[in-house]
């Protein structure tokens, strides 16, 4: 049985880091601001605006790094999206 006091198992498969990037999601012809708070080699969390519609498979560009990731949403929770990127 654990308390509150244990620390928080960690469930994923690749430890991300903490990051601050602007990033762009295209789809649809259509970009749409994003700022990505962690990243791994296969991963990512993105925040948007609350209330746009995200579709489950797109484009991140990340302009900072000059490279472009084909995306699919593994999770949604209001404004944030998990996605796996490759």
């Amino acid at each position: 049985m654990s308390s509150a006091d244990d620390p928080a198992i960690e469930r994923r498969a690749y430890p991300r880091r903490a990051v601050l990037k602007d990033g762009i999601i295209v789809a649809d012809n259509v970009n749409i601001a994003c700022s990505i708070r962690n990243q791994h080699l296969h991963g990512a969390e993105l925040r948007v605006d609350p209330g746009v519609i995200i579709p489950d498979r797109f484009v991140l560009h990340v302009p900072a790094d000059d490279i472009s990731y084909r995306a699919v949403v593994r999770w949604r929770r209001n404004e944030r999206l998990g996605v796996q990127i490759y």
